[in-house]
């Protein structure tokens, strides 16, 4: 470590792993693509660590994060696209931009105010980039989920939406029935499509009901594990396994552990 500025240690340690004569073989293999499975990976482990409240965890996980940031920084500085110097200076830029009550002369705003100015911001600079069409620059990259709810958001915001959420559940009581009617012949693209459907359907009803779908989900996740686990701690004070219990018998154990709050 030096006397420079930590972010500029770090630049540094990066430019070192990915020196083509002295740096790590491993790092000087990566490439955007390759690295950014980890950028997202990363991504959800500060959201873990915010979930769980640990500040320690979450400075290590911002860490890991940024970091990732710095990678793509080097990758393409390297390709003489732009350095962590331009990504830095164009995202405070943006910032200042989309805040102008707070770096300009604008009037003070609500929040339900600057989120619609920011939303405006964003169109306009989606039109400079030759961007158009209500549902441009929704990302494709993003989790299905959240682009689905994202998407949908986007067509609201011009009236095209269900009134409230009972008509959304409506309309997942007819995909239901889409899916179910393709349950004989079980045609896998058919079903595949009605799966996406309900899918779409559950993303925007949690976006009716001011849910997160994508927290939904990882809550069902962890309620599931929690309630597995509560499962397989009673059959082996039983001296079994899950694969020796039938189902009948796992089953009264969920239904129990569900009694607990687990």
């Amino acid at each position: 470590m030096s006397t420079e500025p930590p972010i500029l240690d770090l630049i540094n340690v990066m430019a070192a792993l990915r020196d083509p004569a002295t740096g790590c073989p491993w790092d000087r293999a990566q490439d955007f693509a390759s690295i950014a499975p980890y950028t997202i990976e990363e991504a959800y482990e500060v959201r873990a660590a915010i979930e769980a409240g640990d500040p320690a965890a979450l400075r290590d996980e911002l860490g890991d994060l940024l970091f990732q940031v710095v990678y793509h920084a080097r990758l393409a500085q390297e390709r003489g696209w732009f350095s962590f110097d331009d990504v830095a200076r164009s995202i405070t830029e943006k910032m200042i931009r989309r805040h102008p009550h707070v770096f300009g002369a604008a009037e003070p705003r609500t929040e339900a105010a600057q989120t619609s100015a920011w939303e405006a911001q964003k169109a306009a600079e989606r039109l400079t980039r030759a961007e158009s069409g209500v549902l441009a620059g929704v990302a494709d990259a993003l989790p299905a989920l959240q682009r689905a709810q994202k998407l949908t958001a986007r067509a609201a915001r011009v009236k095209f939406d269900w009134p409230d959420a009972a008509a959304v559940l409506d309309k997942l009581d007819e995909e239901t029935a889409e899916l179910r009617a393709e349950l004989p012949e079980m045609d896998q693209a058919r079903v595949r499509d009605e799966l996406g459907d309900m899918l779409f359907v559950l993303a925007n009803l949690a976006r009716k009901l001011g849910q997160d779908a994508e927290t939904c989900l990882h809550g069902a996740n962890r309620k599931f594990i929690r309630r597995f686990g509560a499962i397989e701690a009673a059959l082996a004070a039983r001296g079994k396994t899950p694969a020796q219990s039938s189902l009948d018998e796992m089953d009264a154990l969920w239904n129990a552990a569900k009694r607990e709050g687990l």
